[in-house]
Parts: C-alpha cells; structure tokens; sequence
C-alpha cells in the first residue's frame, strides 16, 4: 500500500476540481471585487492572460498565473490610511498592487507530478499549485488536441492533509503522537489585544492571510478569546473596511460573525465614520447611511448588509458554522486528530492552548506536511 501511495500523482487529487475562476493581471481592483462578488470561491487566479483563449502558439510560451487575490486583500487594501478617504481611487488601483511579491507563493507543476515533489513544493512555501487539466468535452480528435490544456485548477495543502488522511494508517504510528511530542506547534504567532483597535491588526490580517493563519484576539492575560480569521473575513464585502477602520478587534470579531453584524455594531461604525468625517467611504460604495435615508431605504441598505457575501447562505454557512470562534487544541492532542479538526473546519491551521486558555502557538498544516515527508521518506529508503 505503500508503494501505492507513493506512485501517486498531481493529477490523481485534481479529479472533480473545477477550473480556476481567473482574472487578468492588468485588471483593476473594482474588476477583482466584482469577480469575487460573482463566485463562491474566496480566492481569485490572476494571470498574465486570458487563458481561456490560449492559442496553438501560446502552447509553447503559456499564460502564467503570477498570482492569487482574495476579498481580504482587497479588505485591507481599502482599510489603508491613504484609501480610506478615498476608496473610489483605491479600487480604480490596478489589482498588481495586491499580489504577493513572492513568486513561489503560486506554481505552476505538470499533471505527472509525484506527490511527494508536491509535498516539497508545499513545504517550501508554495501554498496553491496550479495543475493544467484537459477539457472533457466530447470533440473530434483534432479539436481535443487543441483544447488541451486549456483549463488549470490548483492543488491546496487542505487537498494533500485530505488525500493523505484517507491513508493515515500508512503513517502510524507516528499520527498517533501528539502534536508537541512531533515538535510542530509554532510559537510565532499573529496576536491582537481584545481591546486594541482593529486597524493595528491590519498588517497581521494581512500576513495572516499570506501565511494560511489567522490572528489571535487575546486579552491582557494572553488567554484566547478568538481570532480574526482571513477566511471568516473573506465572506464580508468591500465594506468590512470601513468596520476595521473604527472598531476595536473585539468588536470586529463580532461584525464579521456568522450571519452579518448586529445593528449595535452597524450603529457604532456609523456613528464612528461620521465622527471622522468619513461617512463619504459608504456613499462610494453605493451605500447611504441612517443619517440621510428613510427606515425603509436603511433595511435595503448594505450597511445592514445587502452586498456582503453573508447572503449567500448556500455557501457561507455550509462553510462558516464556527463563526469568529477559534478552533483548539491541547499540547497532548494527536496529529491524526488536529487534522481530522482541521479539515473538518476548512481551516489549514489549529491553535494551540493550555488548559487555562492562554495562547501556546499553532499548529500549521504545513509542520504537518513535514512531519508526512519525513516517514514518507523512510517508505522510499
């Protein structure tokens, strides 16, 4: 069985994975929201093309994706000091401005990619491999050839801790260890005080995102309250922005909770912008506050919601159920049953606490990966 797992490759975990939604790289930051805005996936491909219209001599000089984009980058782009004044200019950026400047972030690998290259790629830092796959629709063998290729879709580190979960009994008894004992909880975390004002969270938000984490709310003791999770912040809209900008980290877990904000919150950003005279970042979101709309016209208004990705329900809460709730685990805990929580979560990260909530690190899938590759390797030897 062995032998099996390790004959695997890239292609074999890329069966029923959709194509990649894709945007072209020398679009706008308005061009990104709307394409977010338009599809379930949190993340949006951004390519030096239009690959869905390679041509035969494109085949040999291809489109490259250089990149990836969520709504939390744009999030945090508009939140900003010099955008929040101005958010109209900000998103009539070219969405350049939001692409990792670390190549290896995104790569590109060929479908006959041995798994475990993949895992190396991974734990190198890639975090999205991007695998070509041939178009299945029926068509004349000339045309097939040309369609080739056409299409990618990409592998995630969630994709390989799925695939190597359903063969964990390969790995014992080393998944039976705990996740202290295996040496993987990362003391270097992204913390926030419960009482500090989100906008001092910006760069961890961000950096959190980049690195498959999320960012601790704690209080002055260090014990746990909750987390500022990307991928929860990833199904807010554009105007989640304006949140960050004037609530504390407490209560900007409360504003991205399952199901919307609550009007007390949605009262305190307004009356908040306003205070900063920045009321003008809603009305160029197309939003208008209480202030100059009717009761009726204030229940449509997306302040309460109406353009935030909390409606469709099909998708968020089939996803979020956790809300701003972080997930944990114990020093003692099983790598089997950290990434059993993990993926049962869709988050790529648990963290890590003592029996009195305080903070001890996270456990990333990627340390899982290393802890995979090393009994991988001793398959080979």
């Amino acid at each position: 069985m062995a032998a099996r797992l390790l004959s695997h490759k890239v292609a074999d975990l890329c069966l029923g994975k959709p194509p990649l939604k894709s945007l072209s790289a020398s679009a706008t930051i308005r061009h990104a929201l709307t394409a977010l805005k338009s599809t379930d996936d949190t993340h949006i491909s951004l390519w030096t093309c239009n690959h869905h219209h390679i041509s035969d001599q494109s085949l040999i000089n291809p489109c490259r994706c250089i990149g990836k984009i969520s709504m939390v980058d744009i999030i945090c782009f508009l939140s900003k000091e010099d955008n929040i004044t101005s958010p109209s200019t900000a998103l009539n950026s070219p969405v350049s401005v939001l692409i990792s400047p670390d190549t290896s972030v995104v790569r590109h690998v060929d479908p006959d990619t041995c798994l475990v290259d993949a895992i190396d790629m991974i734990i190198n830092g890639a975090q999205n491999l991007v695998v070509p796959i041939s178009n299945r629709t029926t068509l004349s063998n000339s045309k097939r050839k040309q369609n080739l290729h056409k299409e990618f879709c990409w592998l995630t580190q969630e994709d390989i801790i799925r695939f190597l979960l359903s063969s964990i009994g390969l790995f014992s008894p080393t998944a039976a260890y705990s996740v202290e004992a295996l040496g993987i909880i990362d003391s270097d975390i992204l913390t926030v005080n419960y009482h500090a004002m989100a906008s001092t969270a910006v760069e961890a938000i961000t950096t959190s995102l980049a690195d498959q984490t999320s960012v601790a709310v704690i209080d002055d003791d260090g014990i746990l309250i909750g987390e500022i999770s990307p991928l929860t912040l990833s199904f807010c809209d554009e105007t989640a922005a304006a949140a960050i900008v004037t609530l504390s980290a407490g209560d900007l877990m409360a504003y991205i909770d399952c199901g919307g904000p609550p009007e007390d919150i949605l009262r305190l950003v307004e009356t908040r912008l306003n205070e900063r005279n920045l009321l003008g970042m809603f009305e160029e979101f197309g939003v208008y506050s209480s202030s100059s709309s009717s009761d009726d016209e204030l229940l449509s208004s997306p302040l309460t919601m109406k353009s935030g990705r909390y409606s469709r329900s099909s998708s968020y809460s089939a996803r979020i159920t956790r809300m701003a709730e972080a997930i944990v685990c114990y020093p003692g805990s099983s790598l089997v049953a950290v990434m059993i929580q993990a993926i049962a979560h869709r988050v790529s990260y648990v963290w890590v606490i003592e029996e009195d909530c305080s903070v001890v690190g996270i456990v990333r899938f990627s340390g899982m990966l290393e802890v995979f590759r090393e009994h991988l390797e001793s398959m080979m030897s």
